[in-house]
């Protein structure tokens, strides 16, 4: 039997996941910079936290999630999203009732069946960040900016803020009505897929990719110019935070979002080097999903970014990093004594702190120090049965070829003093 993993999984090799780490690490950085505190969840929830959560008429709900029933015949649904899950451990821990907003962020792999793609697999990994709590349109400001701080820290500057209004319980359903009305009158023009959103949610049609859907919708009526007076002035006020704080953006009267949460504030950050595959990441308002889920009304605002589509831009740009770390020192040894004790050192550098390699085969001198060239390593301790019986190493210092006679008894010392973190 030939092994291979699932379509649309990947694994990440150790090669690759210094990257992975470094990305990881500018994440951390920058939201606890901003405030905000990592949050880890379960990989798998009851399926109704998702179906209330993400909404019924999502393609989500509809076609991509992974559910399974269990033993005991329960539902369940692997995570397809994070925002779900955050908002189900708020309001089971009654967290609501403490200092608000509640402000984290989460790191981890996702699942939903779709079509795999260049930066988009079955499982994939995402970081969000949430806070709950908050009505302030100043915190959407922030929220716009923190992705943006995190990028530029990556290392990654092409792209572009695209954001719009999309209203809220008020004002929405006479949109929506309108906008019903006017695709209704073009419903000859349509995708498949779209006649089936006009009926249940029609502002996705403004977001469908399909060049007659687009055409078709070139003259629709706009969310942001019909918002009631509370998200017009909410809106007005993120508008002049983004200009406030120099952050240039697309009105884009496209962006809906594609969860049925969102509410007023929607956004998007777009690369400019992914090809048609350009969204890294975006979020919005949705200040009535604690609400719909059980909670008290609370508003909450969010963004979530696929760490795949991320990684790929940065590559594009040449900015990726890697934090993976190469040994600081790596342990030669010649002869079944000297292995011995080659073993012992190792394990004494280690417990100081020194990242230590060394040989667990016989293999000469010549192939070792190879070894130890490819690894990377600073230093190289080089133990044969003269050095034994002299009761002294000689270590190797590789970027210049110097080499040292150091007593054994006090090598970890010498050792300690020299290499760099």
């Amino acid at each position: 039997m030939e092994l291979f993993a699932p379509r649309g999984t990947n694994d990440i090799l150790p090669d690759a996941v210094g990257g992975w780490q470094y990305l990881e690490r500018i994440v951390r950085e920058t939201c606890e910079r901003y405030g905000y505190r990592e949050i880890r969840l379960p990989l798998f929830e009851h399926t109704e936290v998702f179906a209330r959560g993400v909404g019924e008429t999502t393609d989500i709900v509809e076609k991509e999630m992974y559910t399974f029933q269990d033993r005991s015949g329960r539902s369940l649904t692997l995570r397809p999203e994070g925002t779900a899950q955050v908002v189900r451990a708020f309001i089971e821990h009654k967290l609501y009732g403490k200092a608000l907003p509640f402000k984290v962020y989460y790191i981890g792999p996702m699942f939903r069946y779709e079509r795999p793609q260049k930066g988009r697999y079955r499982q994939f990994h995402q970081f969000g960040v949430e806070a709950l709590g908050s009505a302030s349109p100043l915190l959407d400001v922030e929220m716009i900016a923190l992705p943006i701080s995190l990028y530029r820290a990556a290392g990654l500057h092409e792209f572009e803020v695209h954001i719009n209004s999309i209203g809220c319980h008020v004002c929405r359903p006479a949109y929506r009505e309108k906008l019903t009305a006017y695709l209704s009158e073009r419903r000859e023009a349509l995708c498949p897929t779209c006649l089936e959103r006009l009926e249940r949610n029609p502002l996705r049609v403004l977001d469908c990719k399909n060049p007659g859907c687009r055409e078709a919708t070139e003259g629709a009526p706009k969310s942001h110019e019909h918002l009631c007076t509370e998200c017009h002035d909410h809106f007005s006020t993120v508008r002049a935070g983004l200009d406030a704080v120099g952050i240039r953006y697309v009105l884009n009267p496209r962006l809906v979002r594609g969860l049925d949460y969102y509410s007023r504030t929607v956004f998007e950050l777009i690369g400019l080097d992914l090809g048609a595959q350009d969204a890294l990441g975006g979020g919005g308002r949705y200040d009535g999903l604690v609400e719909q889920c059980g909670g008290p009304p609370t508003p909450a605002v969010g963004f979530a970014v696929g760490m795949e589509r991320l990684l790929l831009s940065l590559e594009a740009r040449d900015a990726l990093r890697s934090d993976g770390r190469a040994p600081q020192v790596y342990v030669a040894a010649l002869g079944d004594a000297a292995r011995s004790r080659a073993l012992e050192i190792a394990l004494a550098m280690r417990q100081a702190g020194l990242r230590t390699e060394l040989d667990y085969e016989d293999r000469s001198l010549k192939a070792q120090m190879r070894t130890a060239q490819r690894s990377g390593a600073q230093y190289v301790v080089i133990l044969g049965d003269d050095e034994l019986a002299a009761g002294r190493a000689a270590v190797r210092k590789m970027a210049t070829g110097e080499q040292s006679e150091v007593p054994l008894t006090g090598i970890v010392q010498w050792l300690e003093g020299r290499v760099n973190g």
